[in-house]
């Protein structure tokens, strides 16, 4: 049975990861930060030679949506990077083969062409609104294709996810990303009998959304096929919806039907950031959660679990 540390195994990503009915078949690695600091490079190593790792999934990082990023830019950059370089080369240093590097499509130029294909890293400026989180994930990214360009036999391949929900998803507002946020914002306001719910901008803005259940899915299909995955590869869903219809869809599941005023004075970000998905389907996999299911199961999540403190 192969040996899997999984980075991060307590945020979104990672514990999608660990729940999902795959698992199984492998025995997770699952430190907490206490057990395993990734700021700390010598944690990395005790780590890593005491548990012998077969393969490392590296989901672990400071995360947040425009207002974290905005906010704390020395953290998102310098937090990422040291995470990534100890991480990446603590496996490479101990001779662990396979590495799986999650990365983000924040890393696409701001103005480049959509659909974002995975040549077009560092080919143009970066959005402002997140660039210090991009820049880490640019660093490491990078850093892996070095390792697999110097040394064939190390494995170190990126995951670019689209965005991301669903459970274990942060609800807090100052926090989290647009979904969650949303679906927090719209229930706080039936609850509350409100006739009207601001958007940031003019709404017009395009995101392509994944449920984080199927970048699980997605992470066993790669580990099974890892010999043929792409050094780079996009995972989504390959289209693109905008931030009023994600509203709406929203506002449809929860049952609110007040209607919706746009702020243009708060930013946006990127007017649109999809994925060029002619890798993923060439690689052989596809996404298996409507929008609508993957909106229900994640207020359903919000309801039983978030709200109810479990």
């Amino acid at each position: 049975m192969k040996k899997i540390l999984v980075t991060g195994a307590n945020g979104m990503v990672g514990r999608n990861i660990v729940e999902f009915e795959k698992s199984k078949n492998y025995m997770l690695l699952t430190p907490s930060s206490k057990e395993l600091n990734l700021l700390d490079r010598s944690s990395v190593d005790s780590y890593i030679l005491k548990h012998q790792p077969d393969i490392v999934i590296h989901c672990a990082g400071r995360v947040g949506g425009i207002q974290a990023n905005m906010a704390h830019p020395v953290d998102f950059l310098v937090q990422n990077t040291q995470m990534g370089l100890n991480i990446i080369m603590g496996a490479y240093e101990a001779g662990i083969k396979k590495f799986v590097n999650m990365s983000s499509s924040c890393m696409y130029p701001r103005n480049a062409q959509n659909p974002l294909s995975e040549e077009l890293i560092l080919l143009g400026e970066l959005e402002p609104t997140n660039e210090g989180y991009a820049i880490a994930k640019v660093t490491s990214t990078r850093l892996c294709e070095y390792i697999n360009r110097e040394h064939q036999e190390c494995q170190y391949k990126t995951i670019i996810p689209c965005n991301l929900y669903g459970r274990y998803d942060k609800f807090d507002p100052k926090h989290s990303h647009m979904l969650p946020a949303v679906i927090k914002k719209i229930y706080e306001a039936k609850q509350n009998n409100l006739d009207e719910i601001d958007i940031w901008g003019d709404g017009k803005a395009r995101r392509e959304f994944m449920y984080a259940q199927d970048l699980a899915d997605f992470i066993y299909y790669a580990i099974e096929n890892f010999e043929s995955m792409p050094q780079n590869i996009n995972v989504g869903l390959g289209h693109d919806y905008t931030i009023n219809e994600y509203y709406q869809a929203i506002a449809d599941v929860i049952g609110f039907e007040g209607k919706f005023i746009h702020d243009l004075s708060k930013p946006v970000g990127m007017k649109q950031k999809l994925i060029d998905d002619t890798k993923l389907q060439k690689f052989g996999w596809k996404y298996k959660t409507s929008l609508q299911d993957g909106i229900e199961k994640t207020y359903k999540y919000f309801i039983n679990e978030v709200l109810n403190g479990k």
